[in-house]
């Protein structure tokens, strides 16, 4: 190995470190700082130099040891890089991946961030992500897209943006006012060229475009066309180029992918489904998962189904065609498949999508029953535990989680951290009103055959629209039940006891959250600050007919849950009219590997008064990390919202006018909160938490505690 003169240079400066040794300590880092051009020289004479350092530190004869020292080291150093023949990684340090690059100066660099997802029909397809920031002058990032699946991922990564959801794709795949250009760069290797496109959805205009292809020419090394996966983009590109000068127009690279393409297989699979036909995906269409959908147009959103056929040609890298890879169900392009088949719609079909060639006809009977009897199986392995027989009105102080069973893991869970005593954090009082007082009410009202009647109607199984309006249907059958008049007079017994004059929270606790894979965060309702008698009781039966809001069907159906095994329970507990109110989640949830390589984190998400506007994701709120390593805050959004959310005296809440630029929480009451969520993580043996907290006149109150689970 031949060392370069810096290194060399540094050799000397290192024995003369070592021979001066007062500032040995002081100039070890600036010396190892050099060495950066060459890893492992770097690599082997920092760790030789971390057990020496100790070692010389204890000898009286500094001076004379220092240059056998170097020697040996320069020794070290040459042999074993002589043995490997390169710079092995063996020993060293291990090197984090790069979340981007702001250029892409060789192809060594874009295949250090490239993905291959497709292989055989269109051979290797290398392709990376890009993010061009409008608001940063166009800077470009070149998404490591090994570590990042979905451009939001990476957004929501770096800080760059905290939407998610609908506004992330609203604001930035179909506005034209919008700060990121997102789209994907791939080298195709049977013309030799790089190419970008963007999603088939993407609303992109002429003036984006031309923006995008300058912000790429001046960061790529190699020259890059557009390719457009849509006729839109096409049109597009077009008119563009016909009213740019020659200097300004857009390279097209427009493979045989064409509109005269019958068939285009992009993901290779089978599938079972009732076909469905869509002319143009909306919001209020609502696809089921037991569907084969032919899509006219690409879709903008998708959740899960059973297949996926577009009739215009299609990107192998479009957003729906990852997903169909990620949900592994076939996906094909088949010109005029809604001309083709329509005689199929709302049947059972069977789909397979091969390499060359593709079959749509009707399903066998025993194939449909056999695919819906293995759903209902799934179904009835996952049945939440529920002890039925409990009929106690129980105190939080007196739950633990083991008694989940019983009251749901959110109000055990609460009650596991109010039996921890933790300093610096009150869990506001309460009662938990068991499973069993649900089926109790559910035999006195009649309602169990009437609801199993409704949810097994074929109409309610296979048309969405129809199973949402029944389920609002099933949820008024239980809003106007009748109360048993001994469980009445129990439950208000002990509120008149207890809780008189206080306004009362009546907080859903199921069976079906928090379970493994599962979380069923937000899937089910809570009554805040109610005041009267009617209105607890009430409360108790809007948080029991919550079970059956359509959001928790579907995440339950998906799931494969036993709708019938789901038991809520009620907990009410004293309402705290709070100053300020939010979440927070013992790790950073934009970025769990650097919060796991950095000594973790905590995320807190804040806004004044009630926190529902948080939990509910209405406003834009405060929102902060802290760092326990460093115990530095890093704040990504301050909320200049100009109301509040209230206890009104009457019952409910109100919204209020507050002072728009004070601050949620001081630096003081971050770490505090922070300390509390350590606190608690460490209750529920070392999980990361999902944490509802809130203060009042400097106190803070503790009132749900959750594992967290990526995504809630």
């Amino acid at each position: 190995m031949e060392f370069s003169a810096s290194i060399w240079a540094d050799l000397v400066s290192l024995w003369m470190i070592l021979s001066w040794s007062p500032v040995f300590k002081r100039n070890v880092g600036w010396t190892l700082r050099h060495f950066e051009n060459d890893h492992l020289a770097c690599a082997r004479i920092r760790s030789k130099m971390k057990l020496n350092c100790v070692r010389l530190r204890k000898q009286t004869a500094r001076a004379f040891w220092a240059p056998v020292l170097c020697l040996a080291l320069v020794a070290s150093a040459s042999g074993s890089s002589a043995e490997s023949g390169d710079f092995s990684t063996k020993h060293a340090r291990p090197v984090r991946p790069q979340a981007s690059l702001e250029r892409i100066n060789s192809r060594a660099e874009f295949d250090q961030l490239a993905r291959v997802y497709y292989r055989g029909r269109f051979q290797a397809l290398p392709h990376v992500m890009f993010v061009v920031d409008r608001r940063s002058h166009d800077r470009v990032y070149y998404i490591n897209s090994r570590a990042y699946q979905f451009h939001k991922d990476f957004v929501n990564a770096t800080y760059l943006s905290l939407e998610r959801g609908r506004a992330f794709y609203d604001n930035n795949y179909l506005k034209s006012d919008r700060r990121f250009i997102l789209g994907t760069i791939a080298y195709h290797q049977a013309v030799d060229k790089f190419a970008f496109e963007f999603w088939e959805g993407d609303r992109i205009t002429a003036e984006l475009l031309a923006e995008c292809y300058s912000a790429l020419r001046r960061s790529f090394y190699a020259p890059v066309f557009f390719k457009p996966t849509s006729k839109p983009h096409q049109e597009i590109a077009d008119a563009l180029n016909n009213a740019a000068p020659s200097s300004a127009r857009v390279s097209l690279l427009n493979l045989d992918v064409s509109a005269e393409s019958q068939y285009q297989p992009l993901n290779l699979g089978s599938g079972i489904g009732q076909l469905r036909i869509i002319e143009r995906l909306t919001p209020d269409i609502v696809i089921d998962r037991n569907q084969i959908v032919i899509f006219k147009e690409v879709p903008v959103h998708l959740t899960p189904l059973s297949g996926i056929i577009t009739t215009q040609p299609a990107s192998p890298l479009s957003h729906a065609n990852m997903l169909a890879k990620s949900w592994a169900i076939p996906s094909a392009t088949i010109k005029d498949a809604d001309l083709l088949f329509k005689q199929l719609e709302g049947k059972y079909v069977r789909l397979e999508v091969r390499e060359n060639d593709y079959s749509l006809a009707p399903a066998d009977p025993r194939e449909v029953d056999a695919r819906n009897r293995e759903w209902v199986k799934r179904g009835d392995l996952v049945t939440p535990r529920a002890e039925l027989s409990y009929a106690e009105l129980t105190d939080l102080s007196r739950q633990r989680a083991k008694d989940a069973r019983r009251f749901g893991a959110k109000s055990a869970n609460l009650g596991e951290v109010n039996h921890a005593r933790l300093p610096g954090m009150v869990v506001p009082r309460g009662f938990t009103i068991p499973f069993h007082y649900y089926q109790e009410f559910i035999r006195r009202n009649r309602l169990e055959e009437r609801i199993a009647a409704a949810v097994e109607e074929d109409r309610f199984v296979h048309d969405p629209r129809y199973r949402k309006t029944r389920l609002a249907e099933i949820r008024q059958w239980i809003e106007r039940g009748e109360h048993d008049p001994v469980f009445q007079n129990k439950v208000l017994s002990k509120v008149h006891r207890e809780y008189a004059g206080l306004g009362l929270f009546a907080r859903s606790s199921t069976n079906a959250e928090d379970l493994p894979n599962f979380s069923g965060a937000g899937l089910y309702s809570t009554v805040p600050n109610v005041r009267t008698d009617d209105q607890l009781m009430d409360a108790i039966k809007t948080v029991w007919a919550s079970i059956w809001n359509y959001e928790a069907y579907e995440a339950r159906e998906s799931f494969g849950m036993n709708h019938f095994g789901v038991y809520p329970a009620v907990l009410i507990q004293e309402g705290i009219d709070a100053d300020s109110a939010g979440v927070a989640i013992t790790t950073d949830p934009f970025n769990l590997a650097e919060s796991r390589a950095n000594g973790g984190a905590v995320y807190v998400n804040a806004k004044r008064g009630l926190g529902i506007k948080v939990v509910e994701g209405r406003r834009v709120a405060e929102q902060v990390i802290y760092r326990p390593g460093t115990r530095t805050i890093q704040v990504l959004t301050r909320s200049d919202e100009d109301t509040m959310l209230a206890f009104d005296e009457h019952g409910g809440v109100k919204e209020v006018t507050i002072e728009k630029k004070r601050r949620v929480l001081t630096d003081e009451m971050v770490r505090r909160l922070a300390r509390a969520s350590i606190q608690i993580k460490r209750v529920f043996g070392g999980r990361n938490q999902d944490i509802e907290w809130l203060y009042r006149g400097g106190q803070l109150y503790i009132v749900q505690s959750r594992p967290y689970i990526q995504g809630d």
